[in-house]
């Protein structure tokens, strides 16, 4: 039985879809967009849709679904209806990049003659930068640009003048309006449900400034490593490959002002006011590592001083957040693999309480939330503890998106931008402003970095973090576990 249901009106795109996914067969593909579109075209979510995969290797149409049912066997993370896929296998198609721009033309006219009636074409780029603007030119050759939209996969240049040229070479072929930057962290759930949580709440948007909140973490550490990535890394680091495509836009989703409307184009604006508010990087105040073996790893330079893992303090000097410090920290080969915001917010001017009552001895109080694909948020306070006298325990209330019954609704993060930009809503996208900013803000570190400092694997970092966050402390490891979802609720 298919499992075909009607999607809410507004949810999907108006038109029909042709998506020509570039570098199919590569990992990315493999993993997420096989998987990501196999699931909105099953679903419904698109009204119609052809895919051509596009790729170095020597394939026919039937290799190619034979390669996409395995990636969607091994991938997916949804039940497989055997219905829905033999339809979905008759909307692929395969053209070789040796077809040049002819033939890419040609199955993208044929795919839209089968859609019959108006559609959109979407490319979507999953090639490594170095090859992303031969794939623009091609795009361009084989006339393509019109009723389309692009995605691009991070990074987004290496530094200031890279992405400067990036972009106008970008735009020469094609607008800015049709392009789509990618950051899965911002497709992810969570990221989306802090605007709900600021902006639809009247309880936390008026203290969320200054006044009120004393610093900000956003910590991403890696337990993985290079994963056969060595040359991409060794371009890059931690900080080119997490911070400014992922960590900076955690930051504006914390920091922007409330916008006039939640349509794109507000929510952009006020990202890139953050952009430009941010104070440049400070080297002084950046702890590069390196993990130990690092060196050793096929592929790296044996003396490569290339980090592995980064923490900065990040100042934003405008009026709700000048003086609050955001501390970011990610890294590869760490103790756990997560993703945490938290928030940390002021202690009372005077206490009351007694010597030896337990307050302040837990440090503030915190709103945090875990960036998983299922939400989690916890908000910690100090509590009576029962019996006689005035003692005191840090109490947490606690939500997770498993309680709702609502997690099977979860979008996957390419998913949710995917589907975005087949509806060009960029509200989840960087711009070429917003990426061109991070870029300058980025020089000082960039021009100057500090040295690397080694760290053994499975820890959290170098141990000089503890000083470039004092006097406050990191908030992973945590000292509280997350309590177990109510399996009821599940």
């Amino acid at each position: 039985m298919s499992t075909l249901r009607k999607i809410p009106p507004g949810v999907g795109p108006k038109y029909p879809q042709v998506v020509a996914l570039v570098g199919a067969t590569g990992d990315l593909g493999r993993r997420k967009l096989l998987p990501g579109l196999f699931h909105l075209a099953s679903a419904g979510f698109i009204p119609g849709c052809r895919i051509i995969g596009v790729s170095l290797d020597d394939l026919d149409v039937d290799g190619f679904r034979t390669f996409a049912r395995a990636a969607i066997d091994e991938f997916s993370t949804r039940k497989i209806d055997e219905d829905d896929w033999r339809a979905f296998a008759e909307t692929l198609d395969y053209v070789p990049l040796a077809a040049g721009a002819a033939g890419l033309r040609a199955a993208v006219e044929n795919a839209e003659t089968l859609l019959g009636g108006e559609s959109r074409r979407l490319h979507y780029l999953s090639v490594p930068p170095s090859a992303a603007l031969s794939v623009v030119r091609l795009l361009g050759e084989a006339g393509l640009v019109e009723r389309s939209r692009i995605i691009m996969e991070k990074p987004f240049g290496t530094d200031l003048a890279s992405a400067v040229t990036l972009n106008g070479k970008l735009h020469e072929v094609f607008s800015e309006d049709q392009i789509f930057r990618i950051d899965h962290f911002l497709g992810k759930e969570p990221a989306q449900n802090i605007l709900a949580f600021r902006f639809a709440n009247g309880l936390f948007e008026p203290i969320w400034n200054r006044n009120f909140i004393d610093h900000v973490q956003i910590d991403v550490p890696e337990k993985l490593g290079l994963d056969n990535r060595a040359a991409f890394y060794e371009q890059t680091g931690a900080f080119r490959d997490m911070v400014v495509t992922h960590l900076f836009q955690i930051v504006a989703f914390m920091a922007m002002e409330p916008p006039t409307s939640l349509e794109p184009g507000p929510i952009s604006e006020e990202k890139n006011k953050v952009f430009r508010c941010m104070m440049p990087i400070d080297p002084k105040e950046v702890v590069r590592g390196q993990y130990s073996g690092y060196r050793a790893e096929h592929g790296v330079d044996r003396e490569s001083d290339t980090e592995t893992f980064v923490a900065l303090k990040c100042m934003i000097d405008n009026w709700r957040w000048a003086g609050v410090p955001f501390f970011l920290r990610t890294g590869k080969r760490l103790a756990e693999g997560q993703r945490i915001i938290s928030i940390a917010f002021r202690e009372p001017p005077k206490s009351m309480f007694p010597v030896g009552s337990g307050v302040g001895a837990e440090g503030p109080d915190h709103l945090t939330f875990d960036l998983a694909d299922a939400s989690k948020m916890s908000l910690s306070f100090y509590g009576k503890r029962p019996g006689p006298g005035m003692r005191l325990e840090k109490l947490s209330l606690q939500f997770a998106m498993h309680e709702t019954g609502l997690v099977g609704d979860v979008l996957e993060a390419y998913e949710r931008l995917i589907l975005d930009a087949m509806r060009g809503d960029h509200t989840l996208f960087t711009t070429a402003e917003g990426i061109e900013r991070l870029w300058e803000v980025s020089r000082p570190l960039l021009e100057a970095p500090p040295p690397v400092r080694l760290y053994p694997p499975e820890s959290w970092g170098p141990k000089s973090i503890h000083q470039l966050v004092a006097p406050h402390a990191w908030r992973l490891p945590f000292e509280r576990a997350w309590r177990a979802p109510n399996p009821e609720g599940a």
